[in-house]
This record gives C-alpha cells, structure tokens and sequence, in this order.
C-alpha cells in the first residue's frame, strides 16, 4: 500500500497488529510512522504504551518480549523498531531454535512472530531498504501490510507539491509546481520545507507563486533566468557570463538556477510544441502556463532563432549540468560556465 493508503486505513480505525514501512524516502516514513502511533496509542499515554528499538542495538528477543506486554491504560502499545535492514538474515542472533536445531535470523523470527501476532500491540517495522526475497517480506507483501515509502519519481513531484500546498490551505498552478521540483530537486524533506517557508511568506489562505518563489527559495529572479536564456539564445557569451556573476550564489552551487533554467526551456518547448500543433497564441500560452499573453508571444518571436531541436538539446546541456553539480568534485562556478559556453556555442 502506498502512504496515503496507510495513513487513512489507520486514520479510520483500521489498526493493523504489524506495519512494515520500508523504502528510502523519509518523509513518507515519517508521516505514515505518526498516523500509525497516534492512531494506535489513541487516547493513551505514549509514555507508557510505545517502546522504540534500533535493530542491531536491540536483541530481538527484548522487541519481541515488548510486543507481549500489555498496554496500560490504553487499547494497544505500539512497539517501534527501526533500521531493519540492520539485521541481516544469515545473522543467528536469537536464542530460539527451529525444526532443525539452528537459531533463527531475527527478520525470520519476525516473520514467525507476524504470522500471529498479539491482538493488542502494533508492531511497527521500519526500514530503508530490505532484501525483497525475505520471508519478512514476502509475507507482508502476502498479507498486505507493507507500505511503500520508495523515492517519488520525478514526473509525480509537481503533483505531491500541488497536493502539499492545498493542504496547508495554498492554491498553486501546475507551472509554480513544476518550477518547485526542478529547483528542489526528489528530497520531499526539503521540498515540505521550501513550502513551509512559502507558506509562512505568502499568509494565510494566500496562493503561492512564481514571485513567492523566487523570494524565499532562491535569489535568482524568473526575469533574470529569462534574460540568460535570451542571451544564450543571441549566443552571446560575453552578457550571458555577467548576467550569471550577478546572480550566482556560491552557498548553493547554482543548483536553483540550474532548475529555473530548465523549467524555462520547459515552458518554451510547451509553447513551440503548442504553436507547431496549429493553436493559437494565446491557446499555445495558456497550454504552456505562460502569463500574460504579451510574454508568450514576444517568447513566440524568440523561438524562431532557434535552430530545430536547439532547445531539446539545451535541455539535456542543462540537465547533465545538474548532475555534474551534485557529482562532481570540480568547482561550480567551471561547470557552470561550461554549461553556458556549451549553449551559446552553434550546433553543428
């Protein structure tokens, strides 16, 4: 099941006795973690009903020992552990012995101990990453109590911040959304900050925007990132060079840029893609997110400089420019320049 799916079947009172959180996003461990113990201890005392465990640190015979004593004051104890993966398979940690003599690897005496669980105790497991051929496994994935909290692709970022930002009471358009990813990057942690920073900026009930952004994520204006790509464009390297020493800030290495460069070629390979579709120009702006008109048709002027699959081409510059920032052990500020001598030099 997915996060969501989690944190409602635990919101609606629908307590499973063993969760099985595992996947390397943190975020949505964290998040599906508190609806499940909130949920589990209800009215009582976390005090006395929850028991946290690090595996690896924690004899498995002490965690299992918890989970069979009984809840005070409270219709469950949860009994937490985390870092399973800490726990390899072939170790003979516990003392219990099986058919064949030899003492179990404590994720087997787990998945002996899920088979049937006590009634009231929430077992809790989390991991980051678990091998998938585990009887632990695959027996939650069997009985269903496995929740995936893997890395969210890419392509999905602009939805969940969409989904973030209504939740903490903020309209917000898909382009803001998309602009949001490309300079946050996949870390939802950072990402629900950056919002939370957002949201604080633009008050109460206020919508986030293009201009929200560009104050409280990164110095870097969406006009100057226009101005860099229409110097790029005219391929003169000398304006594109002292348009970046003015807003280029070595405390982030110039990956927020990165991302507000690539969400521009965005919009304009949206708009080129719309135009080439036969629709209008305010039709292909509104299909690019592009506001207001006037812009998108002075952007419209401007893509007839490029030479075909010029920016298709930018972008994967610009891309491979973001991974060698978050790579590569050469200065920023060369990779950067590279970046923008490779786009203002003429494609064969």
């Amino acid at each position: 099941m997915t996060p969501d799916e989690a944190i409602k079947r635990a919101e609606g009172g629908d307590i499973l006795p063993v969760w099985l959180l595992s996947g390397e996003e943190r975020l949505l461990r964290d998040q599906a973690l508190a609806a499940i113990t909130k949920a589990a201890i209800g009215g009582g005392l976390a005090e006395l009903n929850l028991d946290k465990f690090t595996a690896g640190e924690t004899p498995i015979d002490k965690v299992l020992a918890a989970t069979r004593t009984v809840p005070m004051m409270a219709k469950r104890r949860v009994v937490l552990v985390r870092g399973l993966e800490r726990w390899d398979a072939s170790s003979a940690e516990s003392s219990a012995d099986d058919d064949d003599g030899k003492a179990l690897p404590p994720l087997d005496r787990l998945a002996e101990y899920a088979k049937a669980p006590v009634d009231t105790t929430c077992l809790v497991l989390v991991a980051q990453k678990l091998d998938g051929r585990r009887k632990l496994v695959t027996l939650a994935k069997k009985a269903g109590f496995v929740v995936d909290c893997a890395t969210i692709d890419g392509r999905r970022l602009p939805g969940w911040i969409k989904q973030r930002a209504e939740a903490k009471g903020h309209a917000i358009d898909p382009d803001t959304c998309e602009l949001i990813a490309e300079i946050g990057g996949p870390d939802l942690s950072y990402l629900d900050d950056v919002l939370e920073r957002l949201s604080l900026y633009v008050g109460l009930g206020a919508p986030i925007t293009e201009d929200a952004v560009s104050i409280c994520v990164t110095r870097v204006r969406l006009a100057d990132t226009w101005n860099l790509v229409d110097a790029a464009r005219t391929k003169d390297l000398g304006k594109v060079l002292a348009l970046f020493a003015d807003v280029y800030d070595p405390r982030d290495r110039g990956l927020p840029l990165v991302g507000a460069i690539a969400w521009s070629l965005r919009q304009l390979l949206k708009l080129e893609a719309a135009l080439r579709d036969g629709a209008s120009i305010d039709e292909a702006a509104r299909r690019a997110g592009i506001y207001p008109a006037f812009k998108a048709r002075d952007l419209a002027a401007k893509l007839k400089a490029f030479r075909p699959r010029e920016l298709e081409r930018w972008l994967v510059v610009v891309q491979e420019t973001d991974i060698a920032l978050k790579s590569s052990r050469r200065s920023a500020d060369a990779i950067l320049e590279e970046m923008f001598t490779r786009l203002c030099r003429r494609a064969a």
